[in-house]
Order: structure tokens, then C-alpha cells, then sequence
């Protein structure tokens, strides 16, 4: 192709013009903007480029407009600007053949926005605050309004910002390289929050890749794909007092009840089959419903912006923006906050083990294998059909531990429940013989991600003192919840999933046939302390099959009812911190699903209107009582009475703390026990704390008559006892009144 611009002192290389208008220019700033002029200094040379125009002038902040010559019929054109010893302001008008014509200001007479101290953080992937150079943001840079743009993409030819703004032509506004290790920047002035943009990726095969933001802010609603232009300094917090204090906080000896809540079903705005609510919706309603029933924290499942509701969350495609489903990120800001000033924390599930193959998201990226694997062996999750992070790329373990403190910084969430840490810490997880590669030892373990978990628990607890992390995490991997300098792997919890599995089998059995399954019940005492274990019932044990609690609980009308109240006597009684997913309070017949409303019509329905109040009376014991929690992880706040009685079904223990201590005694048939002897390792007298045979919960109200005497007759190895009436498939729980 031969150009009109060849030989004109105005024109840059005929070369570098070439592929500029091909759009292949590997540097747009080469030939772009304002270079000194033939003339020497004083004068300038301005090029621009704009696909179709027919005519363009230069206008000067301070003079009078600059007519600009066409070079190449394009749309590329030049004028040389004289009187300015350094280069001028200045915007460029724009005529089209139809009579239209824009005014824009120059993306390329600014300087480059991200200064040493972020290049060199990012290049050595250790940038804490990469969101903060990375993404879109809203600024003014030299008294110029605009949205500075910047993404890692090292192995592309081009890279532009595509958008309604520029009718999505990549040739528009192509991006410098920076640092010499793959990043791109532009500064495109009138451009301003809402935005919506893409980038456009030229990759070493000549292909074009549409791609959304790794760091977008903000996204369209799905099914639309593309970043929004956000900006994050606006929002005001009323929730001082609660970040005040959150350092000051030892969780491990403090009570710590999660409400699990899936956002887009949780509460509709008609009934079961409304619409979502948006996030400023649901903020007053879940803080009063949390507060009521005595819970500590929300977790709730994943947020970040994901295409695919059945997902639920977990298959993340933009890592960095609170889904757009229920509003703006100030939106949740406002959750969040909200939650805080009600004295609520708000843990967040956290996704960094893989990523959905969706093309406009992370998968290659730039054309090649970026934030994944090459080899399927790898990168690819046989169950999930997801990819899976390189955790040997210090840029990709940069993004990651990033994101984390991301939400930690700028949304206030308090703690982070890592997902399918199983999934990452094995390179056989899910795979046969042959489909994985050893590490470097020949061995079975991720080398990578074990110490990517490790680094980003030191972050987290480094950085933000009281902030926490709890494993999802269902094998035998030692020191989950150890820290890092004394070789494990960080975590503040680790969920139990063996007592929850065990417990959920157990208490799924028919009372008969529990005598031969009693170890399901008491084996869990035989690893309590190895770990600091929350004990989860949670969204996984409601689905997909499964059946609700309630469901599972074995018996007729009565009995199911009278069973899953032992359950939670259980649950709440049992060392280790709480996980309960949402609408269990409810004993719903039905299991989750995340495409309709919680039936909080149940609510009026007598025997769930008294499991409901025994819930709240749980919330409450729980809470007032520092035996249930202070020393969840600590062999002196647990201790076994009587774990033998197979035959009779009853167990009961002891649990202490703050000085005190409880008996619990469950008896777990249907069969009432009159005169049930067991030993009291207190003062003479005890009361009925909670009973959940109590008429209020739709029991029976067979029970102690509230309080009790001990005797000395010696039992269990105490010195004194006392007979007790076992209500059926009933927990009695005693606080000691002398």
C-alpha cells in the first residue's frame, strides 16, 4: 500500500503509518500525539488519527485553531504548531463526509500515569494495591477530566480500549507499552464513570480478542459481558466504630456464628417467585432477620460478577466487581456497611482456585495460556469444566492476593472463605492415573499453590489486623489452620466436613439402627483440636438431591421435627465455631433452590413457628454463654460425662468457659428415660437453660421442672449426680445456678 504521507516532514515513518492504519503499531505514542517539530524548538508536530474523517484541526488551549492536513484518506492527519516551548493543550476537531463532526481531546500528548514505584511493583508481582494502578479509573490529569486505562497482557501485538465511545474500533485509541513486561496504558480524556468498555487484543497469530477487564470494576448485567467505568472514592461508610474495633477482636476465643446467604434468593420481591431484591434492599431486611436470630456474621456466597446463576458465584469472570444483579458496587458498600452498623460481620466465599472458560473473560488472555495452565494436565478442573490458576506466575498469584485484599480494603468484608482448597493443594484432585503431572519431588501436592495459600494468609493478617480466613477444605492435609512459621498453611478456620458429614448420616439414620452407628456421633472428639474448625451445615448439604434438614431427619411429622431440633442442640453445643445455611431456620420441606425465594410464608405455620423461636433462643444461649465458644479450640473447654450409652442412646458432656460451664445431655431415640442417672461435675444445684422439648418449640414438655439438685451419689468419676427425665429425641442443656 502506498501512502500519500511519504516524504512530507509532517509524516511519520511510511513504515510505522502503515501499521498504525493496519492496526498492528506495537507503540501508538511513536507517531501520535505531539513530537518536536522539523523546524527545532518552539514547534511541534501533532498527528491524530480518526477512522473515516474527512478533515481535522488542532485546537490550541491558548490560540486559535490549527487546520491539520490529511495525510491518508483513513483519517490520519498532522499540522505543525509553533510558539510553544513545551508541548501544548490542546483538543482535536474531527468533519465526517455527512456534515457530522467531534471534538475530543488527544489521548496522546499525555505522559504515561503509572509512575516507577508501580512498575517496578508489578513486575516483581508484589503490588498489594494493584487495583489501585490496573483497571479503569476516573481522573483528571493535568487539569484534563478522563478514565486512565492499564492491563497486563505481555504476549499481545496491540492492545486497545473499544467502547460505545469509539463505535468499538480498535484503531481508535490503541495503548502504549509499558515496563517491558507486558503492560498497557492510555489516558482517554471526556471519558467518565458508566462507561463501557472492552479491550481489543491483537495476538502474535494476527487474531483479534475481545476481552472484559481482569480488573473492571463494575459490569454490565448479564448476559452483557463488558467493564463499566466505576469510580471507588465516593462512597461514604457510617461504620467507623465497627472498623475501630474489628483489630481488637481474637475470634478463636470469641463467639462466631455465619448465616450462609445465597444474595438472589435469600428474599424476593413477591414472594418466592419475585424478583431480586438489590443490595440496598436486603440490607435492613437481613440485618434485622441476622440480629434476631443471634448470628455473628453473613457469609455470602461468591458476589464477584459471574454469567451463570446455577453457578451460583463459584465460576468468577470478573474477580473485582461485586455482581451487577443487585445494584452498583457502592450498593454493596451499602450492604456491607449496613451489616457492620447493625454489629454484623460479613465474611465473603472467595474463588481462587479456577476461572469459567468463557472467552471474553481470563482464558488466554492475550492468545496464549496467561492466567491458566498450557497443558490440560494442569490447567483444566475435570469436574468443574473450569480452568485452573498458574500459582507458579508471580503475576497471577499478584492478581489473586490483590483481589483478596481488595475486598478486605475497599469493601470492608471482615473475612474470606477460601473455596475448593482441596482442588488446589492436590495435582491429582479428580484426576486417574496418568492425567496429572508430579512436582518436582515426584509427589502428589501443589508445590505453587501451597505456598500461594501461605502468602496470601500473611497478607491478610498482616495487613489487615482482625480480618480472617477460613478453608473450605475436606482431606487429611495437616496444619490448615497453623500458621504459616511453624509450617502450616495459614488459615484462621478450617470448615469440618467430616463432622458434618458424619452428623448428617447419623442423624439421617432411623432411631433404631443408631445403637450400631454411635461412633458417627462421638468421633468427631478424636480430632477436634487438630484444627481450628468451624462446623458447617451448609448450602451443599441442601441440594441437588439431598433434601432440606428437615428432609433428611428420619421418622414421622413429630419425629422429624423433634430430631432436627436435636440437631441443633448439637450443632450449638458441639466445640467449634457455626456455619448454618440460610432458610434452616425455616425446617422448609423442600431443599434450596437458588431460582426462587426462601418460603417465609412457613414462618405461620405453628411447628416452624416454634423451631423459629428455638433457633432465636439458641442464637441467644450462644451468644451470653463463653463456654459454647471460648474455648472452642482448646481440649480443656470439652469433656465427656458419658459417650458410652450406645444401647440407650444418650450422650452428654460438658462444655466450659468464661469461668463456667454447661452440661448437655441428648438423648437421642424415641424412647423418654425417667430416672436417667449422670454425674455433675458442679455445685448442687443446676436449671434448665434450654430444653428442645419444651412446648414453646412444639415438643411434648416433658422435661426437670426447670431446675435440678445434685446428689452425692458418685457417677461418671464425679463425686454427685442427679436423675433426670430424657425427653425422646430431645437435648436438655443445664447451667449451673450456685
Amino acid at each position: 500500500m502506498k501512502t500519500r504521507a511519504a516524504g512530507d516532514p509532517l509524516a511519520p515513518p511510511d513504515r510505522e503509518l502503515r501499521r498504525l492504519l493496519a492496526g498492528r503499531l506495537h507503540d501508538p505514542h511513536s507517531i501520535l500525539g505531539a513530537h518536536p517539530g522539523p523546524a527545532g524548538p518552539g514547534t511541534w508536530v501533532i498527528r491524530a488519527f480518526q477512522p473515516d474523517a474527512v478533515g481535522a484541526e488542532v485546537l490550541p488551549a491558548d490560540s486559535p485553531p490549527v487546520p491539520m492536513r490529511r495525510l491518508h484518506k483513513s483519517g490520519f492527519f498532522a499540522a505543525l504548531v509553533e510558539g510553544h516551548e513545551m508541548p501544548p493543550a490542546y483538543r482535536l476537531r474531527f468533519r465526517f463526509a455527512d456534515g457530522g463532526e467531534i471534538e475530543r481531546g488527544d489521548p496522546y500528548r499525555f505522559l504515561p500515569t503509572l509512575g516507577e514505584l508501580d512498575l517496578h511493583l508489578i513486575g516483581e508481582g508484589s503490588h498489594q494495591k494493584l487495583w489501585e494502578a490496573l483497571g479503569a479509573h476516573p481522573r483528571t490529569v493535568g487539569g484534563t477530566p478522563g478514565v486512565t486505562f492499564a492491563v497486563w497482557a505481555p504476549n499481545a501485538r496491540r492492545v486497545s480500549v473499544v467502547g460505545d465511545f469509539n463505535a468499538w474500533d480498535g484503531r481508535v485509541h490503541p495503548m502504549r507499552p509499558l515496563g517491558g513486561f507486558g503492560l498497557w496504558e492510555l489516558f482517554i480524556p471526556d471519558l467518565g464513570e458508566w462507561a463501557i468498555y472492552r479491550y481489543e487484543i491483537a495476538t502474535q497469530d494476527g487474531s483479534l480478542r475481545l476481552k472484559t477487564d481482569p480488573l473492571a470494576f463494575a459490569s454490565e448485567l448479564r448476559p452483557k459481558t463488558a467493564g463499566l467505568v466505576f469510580d471507588h472514592g465516593r462512597y461514604t461508610w457510617g461504620d467507623g466504630d465497627w472498623m475501630g474495633s474489628r483489630a481488637r477482636h481474637t475470634l478463636r476465643q470469641e463467639p462466631l456464628a455465619v448465616y450462609e446467604v445465597h444474595l438472589g434468593s435469600w428474599m424476593r420481591t413477591d414472594g418466592e417467585s419475585g424478583g431480586w431484591l438489590t443490595y440496598r434492599e436486603i440490607a435492613p431486611r437481613l440485618a434485622e432477620h441476622v440480629r434476631r436470630l443471634g448470628f455473628t456474621h453473613v457469609e455470602l456466597l461468591p458476589v464477584a460478577e459471574h454469567p451463570f446463576d446455577p453457578s451460583w458465584g463459584y465460576q468468577v469472570t470478573a474477580f473485582y466487581a461485586p455482581t451487577s444483579r443487585f445494584g452498583t458496587p457502592d450498593d454493596f458498600k451499602f450492604l456491607v456497611d449496613t451489616l457492620h452498623q447493625a454489629g454484623i460481620g460479613v465474611i465473603l466465599d472467595w474463588v481462587p482456585g479456577h476461572f469459567p472458560r468463557d472467552d471474553y473473560s481470563l482464558r488466554r488472555f492475550d492468545g496464549t495460556a496467561l492466567y491458566e495452565h498450557e497443558d490440560p494436565r494442569l490447567g483444566e478442573h475435570p469436574d468443574w469444566g473450569t480452568l485452573i490458576f498458574n500459582f507458579g506466575r508471580t503475576e497471577v498469584r499478584n492478581f489473586l492476593h490483590a483481589n483478596a485484599l481488595f475486598w478486605l480494603e475497599v469493601f470492608h468484608i471482615d473475612g474470606l472463605r477460601v473455596d475448593a482448597v482441596a482442588s488446589m493443594l492436590y495435582l491429582d484432585y479428580s484426576r486417574r492415573e496418568g492425567e496429572w503431572i508430579p512436582n518436582r519431588y515426584g509427589g502428589r501436592e501443589n508445590l505453587e499453590a501451597v505456598d500461594f495459600l501461605r502468602r496470601l494468609n500473611e497478607l491478610v493478617y498482616g495487613l489487615h489486623p482482625g480480618c480472617f480466613t477460613i478453608a473450605e477444605e475436606s482431606t487429611a492435609w495437616p496444619a490448615v489452620s497453623q500458621p504459616a512459621w511453624l509450617g502450616g498453611l495459614g488459615f484462621g478456620f478450617k470448615w469440618n466436613m467430616g463432622w458434618m458429614h458424619d452428623t448428617l448420616h447419623y442423624f439421617a439414620r432411623d432411631p433404631v439402627h443408631r445403637v450400631h452407628h454411635h461412633n458417627e456421633l462421638t468421633f468427631s472428639m478424636l480430632y477436634a483440636y487438630t484444627e481450628n474448625f468451624v462446623l458447617p451445615l451448609s448450602h451443599d448439604e441442601v441440594v441437588h438431591g439431598k433434601g432440606s434438614l428437615l428432609g433428611k431427619m428420619p421418622g414421622d411429622r413429630w419425629q422429624k421435627f423433634a430430631n432436627l431440633r436435636l440437631l441443633m442442640a448439637y450443632f450449638w453445643t458441639h466445640p467449634g465455631k457455626k456455619l448454618l445455611f440460610m432458610g434452616s431456620e425455616l425446617a422448609p420441606d423442600r431443599e434450596w433452590n437458588h431460582e426462587r425465594g426462601l418460603e417465609w410464608h412457613l414462618e405461620e405455620d405453628p411447628p416452624r413457628a416454634g423451631f423459629l423461636r428455638l433457633m432465636e433462643d439458641f442464637g441467644r444461649l450462644y451468644r451470653g454463654t463463653p463456654a459454647l465458644w471460648e474455648l472452642d479450640h482448646s481440649p480443656e473447654g470439652f469433656s465427656w460425662i458419658d459417650c458410652q450409652d450406645a444401647a440407650q442412646g444418650v450422650v452428654s458432656y460438658v462444655r466450659r468457659g468464661g469461668g463456667s460451664h454447661l452440661v448437655v445431655i441428648l438423648n437421642l431415640t424415641p424412647v423418654p428415660r425417667r430416672g436417667y442417672r449422670i454425674g455433675l461435675p458442679g455445685p448442687r444445684r443446676y436449671r434448665e437453660a434450654l430444653n428442645t422439648d419444651s412446648a414453646l418449640y412444639g415438643g411434648g414438655n416433658l422435661g426437670n421442672g426447670g431446675e435440678i439438685d445434685a446428689e452425692p451419689v458418685p457417677m461418671h468419676g464425679f463425686a454427685q449426680s442427679a436423675p433426670f427425665t430424657l425427653p425422646p429425641l430431645a437435648a436438655v442443656i443445664l447451667k449451673p445456678l450456685d
